[in-house]
């Protein structure tokens, strides 16, 4: 579920599961952790860009496994995740291709740099159906009023006004999405600066990211 590549020093994830818009199953959490984890490892490479197959960056959370576990079971399983993710020692840069919801917006979110496509667009739509949305991660990368609204409401963010709220680093046309993450990596690695910026703050939800 995962296709990875690397060239010189930068490595690119690709979530590849399109079909279900590249959703995070407790497979795929695990998949993109032990991948995180040998990266780390390689001292070969210095920057990784992740993004998704097919039209959609991420949807999120697998919905299925909702039906089968219940959300307090899926949030514990995935704690290792998010701490692989949110802690990774090397820059990550999200090439967004296209929705990143729910979940597929935090694991933007927890990524140094978002460099996103003229289809991407963002959302917290879970919360219409009563998963709480991660309000401490989206008011570190979104100006308070606007985190708090999108995590209110669940409405869906715009390519532009995320690059207008600061959420984006840029907006590129589809084709040449993976071209330019691939030239900011290398500007990174050639720079020597190669150790993740992590922002210190305080948050509610410290099991999950600390």
């Amino acid at each position: 579920m995962l296709i990875y590549e690397q060239d010189s020093k930068v490595a690119t994830i690709t979530l590849n599961r399109p079909e279900k818009h590249n959703a995070l199953s407790e497979k795929l959490r695990d998949e993109l952790t032990d991948c995180l984890d040998k990266i780390e490892g390689n001292k070969d490479i210095d920057v990784t860009i992740l993004t998704g197959s097919g039209p959609s960056f991420c949807a999120g959370f697998d919905i299925s496994e909702f039906q089968t576990e219940n959300v307090e079971a899926v949030f514990k399983h995935a704690v290792k995740y998010h701490h692989k993710v949110y802690n990774f020692s090397k820059p990550l840069i999200a090439a967004v291709n296209g929705k990143a919801l729910a979940g597929g917006m935090d694991l933007s979110a927890m990524c140094d740099l978002r460099i996103i496509s003229t289809e991407a667009s963002f959302g917290q739509p879970q919360v219409k159906m009563g998963i709480e949305a991660a309000f401490d991660l989206m008011s570190t990368v979104l100006p308070e009023a606007v985190a708090r609204e999108i995590c209110l409401t669940g409405r869906i963010m715009s390519c532009d006004e995320a690059l207008n709220n600061n959420f984006a680093n840029e907006v590129v046309e589809p084709q040449e999405l993976l071209i330019r993450c691939k030239k900011i990596a290398t500007e990174i690695s050639k720079s020597g600066n190669t150790k993740k910026i992590k922002a210190d703050f305080k948050l509610l939800q410290p099991n999950l990211f600390s």
